[in-house]
Formats: structure tokens, sequence, C-alpha cells
């Protein structure tokens, strides 16, 4: 093996042990994310609803959407969206309706009571943002730059799975 090669072979197994760190820590992320929002609504004493459930209140916003558009987006890996739409339904965070046009598709938005929670999430991240701007964690151009290099590694992801079926 030529020395080319073997440097080649060493920049290569960097390389994928930098991905595989990548995906950990994406994932470990998310966690926390969902640990933070936990904590938070520990804090302000909501206890009747989870961290996804208050994620999907906070992505759904003024918007009125189907089941199938949320689990399409993708935010509540490993959690069963249904099931969640319809506590928050159950315990009056969100109103349903079937559609007038797909009777099997439901349309669901937020009540006043799901829209305070939304607001909870919202002031939480609000705070969250200020401070790692303020302390200097991430410049200004960060969350550019982050979310820039994720969609690209989002698009190709979903080029792969195109191209695969």
């Amino acid at each position: 093996m030529s020395f080319h090669s073997n440097m080649e072979s060493g920049s290569n197994e960097a390389f994928m042990t930098e991905y595989l760190d990548s995906l950990a820590l994406v994932e470990r992320l998310h966690r926390l994310l969902l640990d933070v929002i936990k904590d938070e609504f520990e804090r302000v004493g909501v206890l009747e609803i989870n961290a996804v459930q208050a994620l999907l209140l906070f992505n759904i916003g003024d918007n009125e959407v189907t089941a199938g558009e949320l689990k399409s987006r993708g935010y509540y890996q490993g959690s069963n969206v249904s099931y969640n739409l319809k506590k928050l339904v159950e315990t009056g965070y969100m109103h349903h309706q079937r559609c007038e046009i797909d009777r099997r598709s439901v349309r669901v938005r937020l009540t006043e009571k799901g829209r305070d929670i939304r607001d909870i999430v919202a002031s939480l991240f609000l705070r969250h943002a200020e401070g790692l701007k303020s302390k200097g964690v991430l410049g200004e151009n960060g969350f550019t730059e982050i979310t820039h290099s994720l969609r690209r590694m989002e698009r190709y992801w979903t080029d792969q799975i195109r191209y695969i079926y």
C-alpha cells in the first residue's frame, strides 16, 4: 500500500468517525431538547402534558394541520403522533374536526389552552436563543452555518431514500 493510500484511508476513517459523532450528537440534542422542555414545564407547574406534546403544540402554532402533515414533518420520532394528538384533544389543548372533503382526515388546531403552552415553549426558546448569543456560545452566524450544514445532510439523506426505492 502506498503512502498516499494510507493517508487517504486515515482521512476516510477520521471522516467516518466525525460523521458518527455528528449523528450521535443530533440524537442527543433532540433528547436534551425534550428534557429542557420537560424541566421548564415542571418549573412552571404544567404536569398534564409531556415534552413531545408541548413540542407538537409549539410546531402547530397558529396553523390548522392534519395528523399526516405532522407525521411527515418528522419532528416526533419515537413517539406516536396520533396518540399524542388524541391526548391533546381529550385534555383540551386542541380542537379537531373531520375534513369536509376527505372524511378520513382530521384537521387539528390549538385551543386557548394550547396557545398558552405554545407561548411557554416560545418564551423558553427565546430565553435560550438570547442566552446563547449573550454568552458567546455561538457567534452571529453560528446558527446559519449549523443550519446550512444540516440542510445539506437532510437533502443528501432524502436523495438516498428517493434513489433506493
